[in-house]
């Protein structure tokens, strides 16, 4: 089994800025289990379910705004930068950059974290669409639809690191 530091140091990212989830998972894999992608997520998300609410609310707020300040800056991680460039979301035209601009500062005055979705096979307008449905939702229910999303780009994360599974 490979040791908790290089676990941690190849699945730290996988969750947002949030390497304790990749620590807490560690502890949850058998000492002979193979780490493939269906273990790792697993692990992860069975520890980020187990932390308390201010803990994933963290996770939450580590996740940069969709088309936002840090990605105009250049401050997304590497994953963050190919997930929202996958979206084409790197290429919005004035007018949708305002849209987003607008979108982004509303959820976050109502939710208190930025909009997550898993863009992966998304366009603009898709998610356009989800964020104008998901805004409307109650803070108890949009918290945990944010939860399944970070869960969905953990797996994808993953898939990316592990093509051959």
């Amino acid at each position: 089994m490979i040791e908790k530091d290089a676990f941690v140091e190849r699945y730290g990212g996988i969750f947002e800025h949030s390497p304790f989830v990749a620590e807490r998972g560690y502890e949850r894999l058998a000492s002979d289990q193979a780490l493939t992608v269906s273990t790792v997520h697993l692990a992860l998300c069975q520890a980020f379910r187990a932390a308390d609410r201010d803990e994933r609310l963290g996770v939450l707020r580590a996740h940069p705004d969709l088309a936002g300040k840090l990605a105009i800056s250049g401050g997304l991680t590497e994953a963050s930068k190919s997930e929202q460039a996958g979206a084409g979301l790197d290429r919005l035209s004035p007018a949708e950059h305002a849209r987003f601009t607008e979108l982004n500062d509303r959820y976050q005055r109502e939710f208190g974290f930025p909009f997550i979705i898993a863009v992966k096979g998304l366009g603009k307008d898709d998610i356009l669409r989800a964020f104008e449905k998901r805004i409307k939702n109650t803070k108890p229910d949009e918290f945990a639809t944010a939860c399944n999303e970070v869960e969905k780009i953990a797996l994808l994360r993953l898939k990316s690191m592990h093509p051959e599974s």
